[in-house]
């Protein structure tokens, strides 16, 4: 009966003791919440590089600022936004370009991690505003980014990466939509435009909204066996094959791109008044 008094006695001193030291357990584990919340925070961003991206914009109150939170939230993983040129205007998406000034110091330069494919289609509509100055022209709209995604003058000569964008483009005489586009194969430094041009004669309308449609697939190894495809109002102003890469840990397709502002480099790409362009409808969707 004693000894079990005294076991009774002992457990309890037992007991007593690894409760009081269990409670320094319970501060230990705040940092450890924080650590999986962390961890959390950075599947969320993972979750967030998307396979499809739909947005019309429609959602969001006429005036205000398109802002990097609703960029993240509409796109995902994206980089580059500039909200300070970036209005809703009427359920559409305005960009503003700034004058007397080219590239991404008076437009927006964006990108956005997507799922690596190999295998990718996007749609949009853009329009000038009416009283849009044409300047020499510009990048502008949606586009892809396959491997190191080449732009800015860095041909794609080492295999390891192209792009396809979209330019508008004054030659003096009339303005058009024309393919910007790097890969292994490109003849200059600058991207090629293939020598197509949309519309093939006339020009573009400020105030007319234009659809556009990119299709690109990824080569294999050396092989010209990838394809570049845009297609504006329904008519096919590229379908080429083309080798984008010749190092295959570089073929996928990895970055939407967003880039929209006036240039070149030269002054002469410049304008003397602020832009606006208007994009909506955007739909991207991975096919592999």
């Amino acid at each position: 009966m004693n000894h079990l008094k005294s076991m009774s006695a002992g457990t309890l001193l037992v007991c007593l003791i690894a409760t009081a030291c269990s409670k320094p357990s319970t501060t230990d584990n705040t940092p450890l919440l924080a650590n999986e919340n962390t961890l959390a925070a950075t599947d969320v961003s993972i979750a967030s590089i998307n396979s499809s991206i739909s947005e019309n914009w429609n959602s969001y109150t006429h005036g205000s600022a398109y802002t990097q939170a609703q960029a993240e939230g509409d796109f995902g993983n994206i980089n580059g936004w500039n909200s300070s040129r970036s209005m809703i205007s009427n359920g559409n998406l305005r960009i503003t370009l700034l004058k007397n000034a080219l590239s991404g110091a008076g437009g927006v330069i964006a990108r956005t991690d997507i799922s690596d494919g190999s295998e990718y289609e996007l749609s949009y509509t853009v329009r000038f505003h009416s009283a849009f100055d044409w300047s020499r022209g510009g990048k502008l709209g949606f586009g892809f980014l396959i491997g190191d995604g080449n732009t800015g003058g860095d041909p794609g000569w080492d295999g390891n990466g192209g792009s396809m964008r979209l330019m508008w483009y004054n030659n003096g005489s009339r303005v058009y939509f024309h393919p910007y586009i790097y890969y292994r194969d490109q003849p200059g430094q600058y991207g090629d435009n293939f020598g197509k041009s949309y519309p093939s004669s006339g020009s573009l309308n400020k105030g007319q909204t234009y659809t556009v449609q990119m299709y690109v697939k990824s080569n294999t190894g050396t092989s010209t066996n990838g394809r570049a495809k845009i297609v504006i109002d329904g008519v096919t102003v590229l379908d080429t094959p083309i080798r984008w890469t010749t190092n295959d840990s570089k073929r996928l397709i990895r970055n939407l791109s967003f880039h929209t502002f006036r240039g070149g480099s030269q002054t002469y790409w410049q304008s003397s008044t602020d832009g606006y362009i208007y994009y909506d409808n955007l739909v991207v969707s991975k096919i592999q």
